[in-house]
């Protein structure tokens, strides 16, 4: 497998561009972020606020990975997502850390969000992508599995000196196409 570029100038679709993350992205995307209800669910809960925000975006852009959600027709950021933990001998990576503004939630564009990433992935030869979620996280849950994922296993790891629980979901190749008559 070649080397991947994990942010290509843009993906688009119809609903929304995801562009490369840069530095001068932080007002923004902290005026999405700062909402707390945005994290409810999450293990994070405390991401609304900035000292918090700020050490997850730090990573996002130290990633090399990430992405700024902009709405296509208002040219708004509405969230960030990104690439992470790719295998190259599995032929696996991961798709995570996303979040968008609840204007967006349940009307298509998380859909949307993850089908221009997977067609990346799956476009760059990988044939599995896995997504981790906190156990508690029903709307992430139902979310990957709309995608059509599987749940694999629950798992602990380390992050940040603290355990953290996750349940995780693959999506192969193969169900990609299968479940989506667009998808590569």
């Amino acid at each position: 497998m070649e080397e991947i570029n994990w942010q290509p100038h843009h993906l688009s679709n119809d609903t929304v561009e995801l562009r490369p993350l840069q530095l001068s992205d932080f007002e923004s995307l902290y005026a999405v972020a700062s909402d707390p209800l945005l994290w409810e669910q999450h293990p994070a809960w405390d991401r609304y606020k900035r000292e918090v925000f700020a050490k997850l975006f730090d990573k996002a852009i130290a990633s090399g990975k990430a992405f700024l959600i902009l709405d296509k027709t208002k040219g708004t950021a509405i969230g960030s997502t990104r690439f992470y933990d790719e295998d190259i001998e599995k032929s696996e990576v991961c798709i995570g850390y996303t979040f968008i503004s609840r204007a967006y939630w349940a009307n298509g564009t998380n859909r949307a969000i993850k089908t221009l990433m997977l067609d990346y992935a799956f476009s760059n030869g990988f044939k599995r992508v896995l997504f981790h979620v906190a156990p508690g996280n029903f709307r992430s849950r139902k979310a990957v599995e709309k995608l059509g994922a599987q749940f694999i296993r629950e798992f602990t790891k380390e992050e940040n000196g603290a355990l953290s629980h996750h349940v995780e979901y693959a999506l192969t190749l193969s169900d990609w196409q299968k479940n989506n008559e667009n998808a590569i």
